[in-house]
């Protein structure tokens, strides 16, 4: 797997996430624009298609009005790790 050290999750050293409830579980959101409710689905559908991704949640958001894209869909997602379940 290639490594990008400009994406990886920056903790302090001495930071301690061994407890089940403060474990560090990092995401990234993917965010589709559209000018019509179902732009941001299509867009998002091939997308999640072309990686290999798990979804965590969505959100959707509509735009002020006058904003050329008001339809905003959010895709919270992790990449996965072939090596884990």
């Amino acid at each position: 797997m290639r490594t990008e050290p400009r994406l990886h999750l920056m903790v302090p050293d001495d930071f301690d996430d061994y407890d089940a409830d403060s474990q560090v579980h990092p995401m990234a959101r993917k965010m589709f624009f559209g000018s019509a409710m179902a732009e941001p689905f299509a867009e998002a559908a091939a997308w999640v298609q072309a990686h290999h991704v798990r979804i965590i949640d969505t959100a959707w958001e509509n735009a002020p009005a006058g904003e050329p894209f008001s339809c905003v869909l959010s895709v919270y997602f992790v990449f996965e790790d072939d090596g884990r379940d």
